[in-house]
């Protein structure tokens, strides 16, 4: 009877143990996926899940009870971007942060991810990328970290990151070195990672920008399996369709592409891997436009702008250069401007400093986000206004004299602000520059045939000046003190704070012995509007400007004339040395080899100075 009731209890117990037993194993399966969630969805990813799926675990990031679903929609409410860790916990183990679908999935909204990729040198440029996406709401996005440094930094920052399993320095390894092109074949593998996932995956480099929401606008060519940007610098069409293929004939850029884990495009990246792994000498990109190119046409359709390539099943798209911009279309032709459309992205190609370029490209555009520090730093801000003569700007042809005319105008009320601001010890604000030409890296006309290139147009501080070199610490007892500078667009930047702005001196120039023109009372630290001696010597300045060296901001209304040089020969010829290394080229005479000319900052001083390439071999180098 012991026995029969004793078999009982077991008969009756077996499913009791089976449920128990498999509650335990579901229970262990949520827990590690909470673990996960903890790095990339944080603790408002358990209350975004239907409260009926039964199952209660406890979020490790807050200690609290939250049901969990049994499925994830592709709907769902992500984690916000910038949440940080709880104070106090530790940095959980990599393998956490390996990359696996589990991981991807977490981040993944209407089955698209947005990707990109960097090691720390990049930091900067990856925080903004993140902050323009998460600031117009795409949150669906993942960062590849190429270190442990920066995979640290993204995680305590609350940013979305995974390891690579990269290991590649975490110093700036400049374009075309072989670290670089490592670099884009990690690229490539990733890709190759992802799609198997089954998501569609928006892949972009560090050194571009989002400026409107691209995904609505991808998900109208539902049918492409590829959509590319192109170094396209000619528009094909006028309005935001996809560029036409047939006219396109320049490269496709891959720094920005939209890639869908079809049965086309896995193929294509699978290809392309091997091609690279295959032949470390094939640049990635060169690599890609061979493959996509083997096959290019018919069109799909009539009305998409697709068009089949590759191997004659890969329905690809042209993302339009007007708004998908280069660093041509946007920065130099501002063609989204002139054919009244909203830019989606910046990508800052077409330039000619390296990270250096990039950076203050961005900042230009005021689309770069610096810490507060930046915006109100030590000593003070000079700026100034450069008055140029309509004439340079607009008589005659444009052509190589009329273009130096109007930059060596520029060039020299620079390096009188330049001086000033050293003296004073203030960060230059650089004015805009003008120029009549655009530079490339081969001969051409003046501007690209086909361009909206205007004339004259704002260019960029490296159309003219080494934007490395404005950086570079060099000695101080050899060169004189460093002397910082800011973008052109700074003073307008919506993130510089009220008490630079509210602190503000206007000194406008005037001809000695004219009424008003002295020095004298002019020590009051409560005026706004100071007047002053045009050829004032370094002792001038000092005495005037030293009761203001609590101001924010000095606005001269004219460079032209203002400073006579450093009494100090020894300091003069410091900042001589300095300065004279500040300019770089313009690019380039048709024809001609070699086709640059060398800008000089002192080419005031050279009698008879004209624009012209080096004559001889001896003759090409830098005026230093």
């Amino acid at each position: 009877m012991a026995w029969s009731n004793r078999a009982k209890e077991l008969a009756i117990s077996k499913p009791l143990f089976l449920t128990i037993y498999a509650a335990v194993i579901i229970g262990m399966m949520v827990s590690a996926f909470y673990v996960i969630s903890a790095v990339f969805f944080g603790s408002n990813f358990a209350s975004t899940l239907p409260s009926s799926a039964g199952v209660a675990v406890v979020d490790v990031t807050t200690g609290s009870k939250a049901p969990v679903s049994s499925a994830l929609t592709q709907n769902k409410t992500l984690k916000p971007i910038w949440k940080l860790p709880p104070a106090g916990s530790k940095m959980p183990p990599l393998e956490t942060f390996r990359l696996k679908r589990e991981i991807v999935e977490l981040r993944v909204k209407d089955n698209v991810i947005v990707v990109t990729f960097g090691n720390f040198a990049f930091m900067d440029f990856i925080l903004t990328w993140v902050k323009h996406l998460s600031d117009m709401g795409v949150d669906n996005l993942l960062v590849g970290a190429m270190d442990m440094k920066l995979l640290e930094a993204l995680y305590w920052k609350g940013v979305p990151v995974f390891d690579m399993g990269s290991q590649i320095s975490t110093v700036d390894v400049g374009w075309g070195s072989p670290i670089f092109h490592k670099m884009g074949r990690e690229k490539v593998i990733l890709i190759n990672a992802l799609l198997p996932f089954g998501f569609e995956v928006l892949m972009c480099d560090t050194d571009m920008v989002w400026l409107k929401n691209p995904l609505p606008y991808l998900a109208r060519f539902p049918e492409a399996d590829l959509l590319t940007s192109t170094d396209l610098v000619s528009p094909t069409v006028a309005d935001d369709r996809l560029d036409d293929w047939k006219q396109a004939g320049a490269a496709y850029n891959i720094g920005i592409f939209h890639w869908r884990p079809t049965e086309s495009s896995i193929k294509l990246a699978k290809e392309w891997k091997e091609m690279l792994i295959a032949d470390e000498k094939i640049w990635d990109q060169n690599g890609f436009n061979d493959l996509v190119r083997k096959q290019l046409g018919p069109s799909v359709d009539e009305e998409s702008g697709l068009v089949y390539a590759y191997d004659g099943s890969l329905k690809l798209g042209l993302l339009p250069a007007s708004i998908f911009c280069s660093g041509h279309t946007f920065f130099v032709q501002a063609m989204y401007q002139q054919l009244r459309l909203e830019p989606y992205a910046v990508h800052t190609t077409f330039q000619y400093a390296g990270t250096d370029g990039k950076r203050n490209r961005l900042r230009e555009a005021m689309v770069f986000y610096d810490p507060p520090e930046y915006y109100d730093t030590p000593g003070g801000f000079l700026a100034f206004k450069p008055n140029i003569p309509r004439s340079l700007l607009f008589d005659g042809i444009h052509n190589v004299d009329s273009h130096f005319a109007l930059v060596n105008y520029q060039i020299k009320q620079i390096r009188t602000a330049l001086a000033v601001a050293s003296l004073l010890n203030r960060t230059l604000v650089m004015p805009p520059l003008w120029c009549r030409l655009d530079r490339l890296w081969f001969g051409h006309p003046g501007i690209l045939p086909g361009s909206l290139t205007r004339q004259p147009f704002i260019c960029p501080l490296d159309h003219v000046f080494e934007v490395k070199a404005l950086l570079k610490e060099f000695p101080e007892n050899e060169f004189g003190p460093r002397i910082d500078f800011r973008e052109y667009t700074f003073l307008d930047n919506p993130s510089l704070p009220q008490q630079v702005k509210q602190s503000w001196l206007q000194v406008n120039l005037c001809q000695p012995g004219s009424t008003g023109c002295g020095i004298s009372n002019h020590t009051d630290p409560a005026i706004k509007i100071l007047k002053f001696p045009k050829r004032s010597t370094e002792e001038t300045f000092t005495a005037v400007f030293s009761p203001f060296k609590d101001i924010k901001v000095i606005e001269f209304s004219s460079m032209q004339d203002a400073f006579q040089g450093f009494s100090d020969k020894a300091r003069e010829e410091r900042f001589r040395k300095r300065v004279k290394r500040y300019t770089g080229i313009w690019c380039c005479v048709e024809n001609k080899t070699p086709g640059h000319i060398y800008y000089n900052i002192y080419w005031d001083e050279i009698p008879g100075w004209k624009p012209v390439t080096p004559q001889t071999p001896e003759e090409d180098h830098p005026p230093f």
